[in-house]
């Protein structure tokens, strides 16, 4: 079987190939924005498999196949079953014969590694419960536009240890930037990754003291899908962990906001913090679709180098 590459995580590629990713996407986002037509993946496939809905992973995912002359197919957790019937090791080969790439929005990891080790095609994490590459893609798209290389720089993340913060600890370690994690006791992110980032990572319980002299302030909703049964607890426990501009005033001064959204406003950040001159998550948002776009043509080899 071939070996495709996959993107499961920031560790997947070298911190070469994620920076320029990155200037790609900065690439191609001039381009559409010229109005230039660019179809390297003509004819190209991507199936999108969700078991968690998504509002912009599948418009960035979806559209950005569309633009790059390619097509998308989306599969909601109705069309699939992964796993519950099918083994997804079956589901990997039978799709993977007929697409040239898949998008898989999921629960647990295994879920995308069983997938991707039976795939002859390229693999996307849309969303585990451990990562989110995607998004950290286009947070890093943002800084570099608006700040140039985060190398060296200080990132604060405040609030909950979950898959989103796992993945900024990757990105601490493959751009090399100082994280900072102020969250609640026993909502730490997973220890393995905060292991594997050695000194690059400091957790920490004070908001305060995470966002100090931070040129780079990210949150995330206090309840992740799934976890709704939790939402009165969390609500208090996370409250000393909102997110406004009194906060920001403690970081640098030229600090930017970012938000993977949907944000609830009242919660992890208060009321007006979107619209906050700091706040660059609209950018943020778009992003996901230029760097998507520059991921899916890095992986997804160009019709003519098909044998």
């Amino acid at each position: 079987m071939m070996s495709a590459r996959h993107f499961l995580s920031l560790m997947d590629c070298t911190p070469e190939e994620l920076i320029s990713v990155i200037r790609r996407g900065i690439e191609l986002k001039d381009l559409r924005h010229r109005g230039v037509l660019f179809e390297p993946l003509k004819n190209r496939v991507l199936g999108m498999i969700f078991e968690k809905s998504s509002t912009r992973t599948r418009l960035s995912f979806e559209a950005g196949m569309i633009q790059l002359g390619g097509q998308a197919i989306f599969l909601s957790p109705r069309d699939t079953q992964l796993g519950r019937g099918e083994p997804i090791g079956d589901c990997a080969i039978v799709m993977s014969r007929m697409l040239d790439a898949v998008m898989i929005r999921t629960f647990a990891h295994s879920t995308l590694t069983e997938f991707a080790a039976n795939s002859r095609v390229p693999v996307i994490n849309g969303l585990s419960d451990d990562l989110h590459p995607c998004q950290l893609l286009a947070d890093m798209q943002t800084f570099m536009e608006h700040r140039g290389s985060i190398k060296g720089k200080t990132v604060a993340w405040i609030g909950d240890g979950n898959n989103m913060c796992n993945s900024y600890i990757e990105a601490a370690i493959q751009f090399d930037f100082q994280l900072r994690i102020a969250c609640p006791q026993d909502y730490e992110p997973n220890p393995q990754f905060v292991a594997l980032a050695g000194e690059r990572v400091t957790i920490v319980r004070d908001p305060r003291e995470a966002v100090k002299g931070a040129h780079l302030v990210s949150t995330d909703v206090w309840t992740s899908m799934g976890q709704e049964e939790e939402t009165a607890k969390r609500l208090k426990q996370f409250a000393p962990y909102q997110v406004n501009k009194a906060l920001l005033d403690l970081a640098a001064e030229d600090v930017l906001f970012m938000h993977c959204l949907p944000a609830h406003r009242g919660e992890e950040i208060s009321v007006d913090l979107l619209d906050d001159p700091r706040s660059v998550a609209w950018d943020q948002a778009e992003n996901r679709l230029h760097a998507q776009k520059a991921l899916l043509e890095f992986l997804v080899q160009p019709a003519y180098h098909h044998a």
